[in-house]
């Protein structure tokens, strides 16, 4: 997934920052210090692009902005790969019951692989990715 740029502002009445996603156009949250600011600003993504798979809509592409008050803000390795699969289900047309079957599963299970507060075993993601047609590769880089 790629990374959704936040907007990180200062609070000058209460100290900290106040944290904005653009690219979705609602939601909010601050942070004391900069760590927390970021960790409150991943827990505001996940949230955020939970209620777009929730209520079925595409997510809004990530969009480059410049500027010291951006920051890049990531989810976690797994969280990410469900949004890949959200997209990549949405993108093939086909309908959660025909998807089911594909992958072998319930039907009610579904939500279970889009959601990102459930905690997904890897072998189920990359099956239902096969199912769609394509495959898994894990990429590991260095932190920054």
């Amino acid at each position: 997934m790629e990374h959704y740029q936040a907007l990180f502002e200062p609070d000058r009445e209460a100290g900290g920052y106040v944290v904005t996603f653009p690219d979705f156009g609602y939601g909010v949250t601050q942070g004391e210090t900069d760590r927390e600011a970021m960790e409150m600003a991943q827990d505001l993504l996940m949230l955020t692009i939970g209620d777009f798979i929730r209520e079925g809509k595409p997510l809004p592409a990530a969009s480059r902005r410049r500027g010291a008050k951006f920051r890049p803000v990531a989810l976690p390795g797994l969280q990410s790969a469900k949004v890949e699969l959200y997209t990549a289900f949405l993108t093939s047309g086909l309908k959660k019951a025909e998807f089911a079957r594909r992958i072998g599963i319930p039907k009610t299970h579904i939500e279970r692989l889009f959601s990102l507060r459930h905690q997904s075993r890897f072998d189920q993601i990359e099956a239902a990715f096969a199912a769609l047609g394509k495959r898994v590769e894990i990429e590991v880089r260095d932190a920054a």
